[in-house]
């Protein structure tokens, strides 16, 4: 199974780490990442194989926000069949 994770915010020095080092707490394998900085702002989007997660899916969705919350950042975290199900026409 896995899971779309979506970063976004002012850029500052270690979002990746941060956000890798929570996935990696939680036995979450990011398997594709991509980001960018527009100017001063952070866009991120991972997808992470979570067969392996430690903690029920919605703690760790709880643990991804608050990191954010900390950060300054926004981070959404989706399950694959709720994201493909929003996106399907």
């Amino acid at each position: 199974m896995k899971a779309v994770i979506t970063v976004t915010g002012k850029d500052n020095i270690g979002i990746i780490a941060a956000v890798s080092s929570e996935c990696a707490n939680y036995g979450v394998n990011i398997s594709d990442i991509s980001q960018s900085v527009l100017k001063d702002y952070f866009a991120m989007i991972m997808i992470a194989n979570i067969d392996s997660i430690t903690i029920d899916f919605g703690e760790f969705v709880d643990k991804m926000k608050a990191l954010g919350q900390k950060r300054c950042l926004d981070i959404h975290t989706m399950h694959e069949d709720i994201f493909n199900s929003m996106h399907r026409i």
